[in-house]
Formats: C-alpha cells, structure tokens, sequence
C-alpha cells in the first residue's frame, strides 16, 4: 500500500525489501547492480502521470495530466518526509519471523532511491535538486520515466540510473499499451529515446513484456535501440495485480521466464555488434542485456561503485557510466545456475513446494516451454536483415546533416518505406498497398 505525504509524493515499502530482510533474496537490482534491497526505498515526487498503461498496479486510481497543476512541495521537505515515512514503515518489520537483526538495524540507513514507484517523477519541476539531495545524503537514484517529456529527460541529472520504459515498438502498439494522454506521443516517445543518448550516466531501455500486446515485434524494438543505444536494456514479464475493468490484463498475459529469456535472445540477435545477454534473476521473470562497453577482458561490469559515484558527483566534474561501474558477481550472470539468487539467501518457496504452483500452471509452462523450442527452431533459420546497424546509420546521418544531437528519427517508419518501395508500395498503408 501507498502511503501518500505533501500534496503529490508517495513512497512504499518493496516486497522485495521486506524478503531481504529475512534472508530471502533480493530484486533484480540486487542482482543486476547490486544493490542492497533492504536499504532501499521506492517513493515518488509525483502520483501523476501522462499514460494510463494497461499494465499499471494502481489500476488507475492515481491522477493524469499532461502538466504539472498542484500544488508544489519543496524538495528538501519530499526527502525528509520520504525517509521519514520509510523509515516507520521498515519499524513495522521488528518482530516479524525471519528477520535479520543486523539488516533490520542497516534498513534504517537508506542507501538507494527507486523512483519509480507510481505516476511520473520526472515530472515534478525540481527533480534535479531532488536527486541532488538524495546524493547528498549519499542515496543512489535509480529514475524511472515514460518517455513523453523528452526536454526533462535531456536537462535531469546527474542521476545514479536514468531509465525510459519502451512499452512498445510501434506507434499503433504503443498507443493500445500506455494509452497516452498527449495525442503527440510517438514524437515524444522518438525524442525521449534520442534525448536519453545525450545522457553520460548509465541508461537502460525497460520493456514490459505483455503475451498478446507487444512480444511480436523484435525487429522494431532493435531499431529503437539505435536511438538512445542504452548501457542497458532490462526485459520483464508483466506483473499481474489482479482483475481491473480499467485494462481486461489477465494472467494469460503474464509470460512465463523461459519466453522472456527467448524474446531477449532473439532481440540480442538482431544487436549483437553492439549487444550481449548479462544477467538474469529469474525470480522476477525478469534479463538484463549489457553493451559491450561494460565487457572487459570477457567479465561483466554491470554492478555499481556507490562511493565512486558519489565522489564523482561531488567533484563535480564530467563522467560517465564507465566511469562508475563495477565487476558482476558471477552467481549474478546470465545462464549460471543460480539463476541471479544470491547465496547470502535463502530461496523460499510457498505451500506448494519447489515453485511449481498448481496443474494448470504447470501445463502453461510446458505449453510456453514447446512453443518457444519450436519458435527457436523457426528463428534460427531465418536470414535476418541488419536492422540496427541500418538504422544507426540513419541516425548518425541526421545528426551529421544537423550538426550536433539534431532531432528524432522515426527508425519505424524509416525502414518500413524503405521495404514499401523495394515492394511497390508507399509505407503509410502497410501489406496490400494499393496506392
């Protein structure tokens, strides 16, 4: 539950914080940046937001808009209360079976900030001197946003994390998912992607993996990542927080991990020169691909050097994500056999036994299990064409004619006119053009 303070803020405490605190592993971030789940507080500056997504927890019972219209907090009273308020929810925890006394104690000291809890942060108008105080408290950010205020996503900053959440790979698709309010909201989404590049910190494309909405179109999300060329892409399966008449998801839309894992794959195809598979955490249904640049010498540097960051922020010179990066623990990498669960823990499984759940899950799973072995085998034969390469260099080509970060270059419909006209057809009309 939300627990909402000032005008516009909210903060919660993760499931995720209360099972480390009882030595049952912690979020993917554990795994995939390492940080410590029990010392994290997830909050938002603001409940509102400019997308009502068919796959938000809240159901859509938080605010929309387009601008900002509230009354305005002061963002030293946002940290102060946040952590006030986190601080009493983390109390509530003292005497709860499984515990750890030594991570109930550290719980108190909040190390990392997830903004990303509901509506849109970076739309509160001081989210950089937010994130200043945070720092300055010695608190990492990890800031979470919808790609529709890209001029936002250009000026924010420093930030520890910035992400932008690529919902869909198509306008139509996007439009089905989010459901935006702005009627521009493919420009925006085109120019968030190409604002996240100018970036220096560490960046990561998010997809929300939803069966039946938006798995089919791999090549797509490969020509947007030529866009912002992310340090990272983080692909999850949707969450499914029950029935809601403001959305119909049902839990036939949830995919299964093997399906996430071969939906990462395929799109790995597509961006290996620049791109491999790096972590996992299986848990959370959830894969991270890497870029190379955070290779070296064959070994992962995904994890985060807190201290460094924050003596990079306080020195207040130019860096950039390398600058900040640290090696990945091996029980953390894509395929070991941990499956990205730390062996400081302790797996915990519920009455059902080994994560099995009950028959009918069981033959989803199977079901999911031989379709993506066929899908596979489908794949491989394929002769695939180099869609991001091709669309990287339409980037840099209007960049170079722009003289500098230029504007958006619709990647989609780029080369959806390019295979129209080698087809005899126009590109607005899609298959059976008749113009």
């Amino acid at each position: 539950r939300i627990q909402n303070f000032g005008s516009h803020s909210g903060v919660k405490l993760c499931r995720w914080t209360k099972a480390m605190l009882r030595g049952r592993g912690g979020c993917y971030k554990h795994t995939f940046y390492n940080i410590s789940s029990y010392q994290c507080m997830e909050m938002t500056p603001s409940l509102a937001c400019a997308n009502k997504c068919v796959f938000c927890w809240r159901h859509h019972t938080n605010p929309v808009g387009k601008e900002w219209r509230w009354k305005l907090d002061p963002p030293e009273s946002l940290v102060t209360d946040a952590i006030s308020a986190h601080r009493a929810m983390i109390k509530q925890m003292k005497g709860v079976p499984g515990v750890r006394p030594e991570r109930f104690a550290n719980a108190h000291n909040v190390r990392h900030c997830a903004l990303s809890l509901v509506g849109e942060p970076i739309m509160y108008p001081h989210i950089t001197e937010l994130l200043g105080m945070l720092h300055a408290q010695h608190i990492s950010t990890f800031l979470v946003t919808n790609a529709q205020f890209p001029e936002k996503i250009r000026t924010v900053g420093p930030v520890t994390q910035l992400y932008v959440s690529i919902d869909a790979p198509t306008p139509n698709e996007l439009k089905s998912v989010d459901r935006p309010l702005f009627k521009d909201f493919w420009q925006r989404f085109l120019d968030s992607l190409t604002a996240l590049k100018i970036q220096k910190v560490r960046t990561v494309y998010r997809l929300t993996l939803v069966k039946s909405m938006n798995m089919e179109d791999i090549a797509n999300y490969a020509r947007l990542v030529a866009l912002g060329e992310p340090s990272f892409i983080e692909i999850k399966g949707v969450t499914f927080c029950g029935n809601s008449d403001a959305s119909g998801l049902q839990m036939n839309n949830v995919p299964f991990h093997v399906e996430v894992r071969h939906f990462a794959e395929k799109l790995c195809t597509y961006l290996n020169e620049d791109y491999e598979m790096a972590c996992e955490h299986v848990h959370s249904c959830c894969v991270l691909i890497g870029h190379k640049k955070f290779k070296k010498d064959g070994h992962w540097w995904t994890w985060i050097d807190y201290p460094k960051f924050f003596q990079l922020v306080e020195e207040g010179k130019e860096f950039d994500a390398l600058d900040y990066a640290a090696p990945t623990a091996e029980w953390a990498l894509y395929d070991a056999p941990e499956g990205g669960f730390s062996p400081a823990d302790e797996r915990f499984y519920g009455g059902k036994g080994k994560g099995k759940g009950n028959a009918g899950a069981a033959k989803r799973r199977q079901e999911a299990e031989e379709a993506v072995e066929r899908d596979r085998e489908a794949f491989e034969k394929l002769e695939l064409e180099n869609v991001y390469a091709k669309a990287k260099r339409e980037v840099e080509e209007m960049r170079g004619e722009d003289g500098g970060d230029g504007g958006s270059v619709d990647v989609v419909k780029v080369q959806q006119e390019q295979q129209a006209e080698e087809d005899g057809g126009c590109g607005d009309c899609g298959d059976g053009c008749e113009c």
